[in-house]
């Protein structure tokens, strides 16, 4: 089916939905390299106006993928949850758009409508959001999540300490550790990008991390992100797996790309939940995900990468992660060119997936090739902070020594912590009391050269 629109006396023909979505996307330099972005404002005004006339049904009977060609989709048709979309199943995306900015649409309506918003309805409204309006309808979601702290409550945002290292050297992991708790960094997770995806190196770094938690009683949990059929091999061999991990996107063939399927994360899922190692909850799966990764693999069918993202996080929910990552400005300027296209791309994966369910986290990073810097980081951090995000990245200095880009700090977690007066998850930040990091304010505290922490370093 064609869409259309009229704009100064030129009617815009947009072939399907797919082509549709993609034109009324914001201006981002992956869909130009796809070939899929508008030609110009005036195109992409007029998609958008022709995409907010279109009612929300139309999601349910036009897939941007055939069921019968792609598991996602069959997984976003089989699980979308009639009952919980009949409420706004009369609107346009346009109504659906002031809807979500009322007033009177608060957490709880937000909570209840979830399962009933497929990934694409929530793609199209974003396309007609402001920044603000994205901030604003975020801070509305409030996603908890369990495993042995709690993650996403109000006023609280969390931090996943990175502690990588080029050679994977224990040494060198654990200095960067201490460095990060002593900053009150890691309640989200302490997760090391191994350098090596070995199974003999994951269960190393899994009981190295493991040690240290129980060492210090340290109320998180540990991650070493390897491939998930690593992560499984070093289940079976009776490593200490808190969290399985896993890159997915938003079509069969970008997982196929990553050597998954739905069958192996529900694999995964089972295995890691066996081990019953959370004391509050078990949340256990760790997701990360980055636009442009389907047009990367050449797996996008032709749709924006923006599309395909929200795809991925609709694919997510079904197995009930503890964390879902955004990293963000990673892949790089030929998908996200520049700082305001990065902070966009950021503001719009958390918005989305937070709206969707989803405990949404964002790595605020760029690499060194992109037309950005760290005040571009600076501001979408501020941005997101506002908006409700989960958790953001502590690595230090901001710089990954191991993947080479650039990310945000312990001190930057402190910083927004500091100006929206926001803590850690609670059980973590009476850990950091007990442990005289912080004062009753939450403030950090300087660690005396005989801390705890620092025995045996």
């Amino acid at each position: 089916m064609s869409y259309r629109h009229t704009v100064r006396q030129t009617t815009h023909v947009f072939e399907d939905l797919k082509t549709l979505l993609a034109r009324a996307t914001p201006l981002r330099s992956g869909d130009q390299l796809a070939g899929v972005a508008a030609q110009s404002a005036e195109e992409r005004v007029a998609a958008q106006m022709a995409l907010a006339e279109l009612p929300l049904t139309t999601f349910l009977n036009e897939a941007v993928i055939p069921y019968e060609q792609d598991e996602v989709t069959r997984l976003i048709i089989d699980s979308h949850d009639a009952d919980a979309f009949a409420p706004i199943s009369h609107l346009t995306v346009g109504d659906f758009r002031n809807f979500l900015l009322a007033g009177p649409t608060d957490t709880p309506t937000l909570k209840t409508l979830a399962t009933g918003l497929t990934p694409e309805m929530v793609a199209a409204v974003s396309k007609l959001m402001r920044n603000q309006d994205l901030i604003t309808v975020a801070a509305k979601c409030q996603i908890v999540t369990k495993f042995r702290n709690t993650i996403g409550l109000s006023g609280r945002l969390s931090t996943r300490l990175q502690p990588n290292h080029p050679t994977d050297d224990a040494r060198g992991i654990a200095a960067s550790l201490i460095d990060g708790l002593l900053y009150g960094s890691g309640d989200a997770v302490i997760g090391i990008n191994p350098a090596t995806d070995h199974v003999q190196t994951t269960i190393r770094l899994l009981e190295m991390l493991n040690v240290v938690r129980e060492r210090f009683a340290i109320p998180t949990q540990s991650c070493v992100l390897s491939h998930l059929t690593t992560t499984l091999q070093a289940i079976e061999q009776g490593a200490p797996v808190d969290l399985a991990f896993q890159s997915i996107g938003g079509t069969e063939g970008v997982n196929a790309s990553f050597g998954i399927n739905r069958a192996l994360l529900q694999e995964g899922l089972e295995a890691t939940r066996s081990l019953n190692r959370g004391t509050l909850g078990n949340n256990v799966m760790y997701f990360e995900t980055g636009q442009g990764s389907a047009l990367s693999a050449n797996a996008h069918q032709g749709m924006d990468q923006q599309t395909a993202e929200v795809r991925a996080y609709g694919l997510a929910r079904a197995f009930e992660p503890l964390l879902v990552n955004s990293v963000v400005g990673f892949i790089g300027p030929e998908y996200l060119y520049d700082g305001k296209q990065i902070i966009r791309a950021g503001l719009e994966d958390h918005f989305c997936g937070k709206l969707l369910g989803l405990p949404m986290g964002v790595d605020i990073c760029y690499t060194n090739h992109a037309e950005a810097d760290q005040d571009d980081m600076d501001t979408l951090l501020t941005l997101l902070g506002t908006a409700g995000v989960t958790f953001i990245m502590g690595i230090p200095g901001a710089d990954d020594v191991m993947l080479h880009y650039q990310s945000t700090s312990f001190h930057d977690a402190l910083y927004v912590r500091d100006l929206l007066k926001l803590r850690p998850a609670p059980e973590f930040d009476q850990w950091l009391l007990q442990m005289n990091l912080i004062d009753t304010n939450g403030r950090l505290l300087p660690a005396s050269a005989s801390h705890r922490l620092l025995e045996g370093i």
